[in-house]
C-alpha cells in the first residue's frame, strides 16, 4: 500500500526539482556596451589599422559595428579602399585585426 503513494510522490519531487533549476546566465547575454567603450574600441581599431596599412588614423573609416554572442567586430576601410575587421572580446578587449 505504501508503494502506491511513494512512486507518484517521488516523481513529483523529481519534476519539481528539475523545473526549479535555472540555467546560468551567460556573460554575453548580460553584457551591454556603453558609448564610451565603443568609442574607445573604434579609436583602437583605427590606430591598429593605420599602423598595419601605414596611413594616418584620421584617414581610416570604421563603417560597421556588430555585436555577437561573445564578441564584437568593427568593419572599416583605408584610404586605398582596403577593408579590415577588428575583433574584440565580450569585455571590449582587442583580439585581432583581419584583412578582408
Amino acid at each position: 500500500m505504501m508503494m502506491k503513494y511513494f512512486v507518484p510522490l517521488l516523481l513529483a519531487v523529481a519534476l519539481a526539482g528539475c523545473s526549479a533549476s535555472k540555467a546560468p546566465e551567460q556573460k554575453a547575454q548580460r553584457a551591454k556596451i556603453d558609448p564610451t567603450r565603443s568609442l574607445n574600441m573604434e579609436q583602437l581599431c583605427k590606430n591598429k589599422a593605420a599602423l598595419r596599412y601605414n596611413t594616418g588614423a584620421q584617414k581610416v573609416d570604421v563603417t560597421g559595428f556588430e555585436q555577437f554572442q561573445g564578441s564584437y567586430e568593427l568593419k572599416g576601410y583605408t584610404p586605398k579602399n582596403e577593408s579590415f575587421i577588428c575583433s574584440f572580446d565580450a569585455d571590449g578587449q582587442f583580439l585581432h585585426l583581419s584583412m578582408r
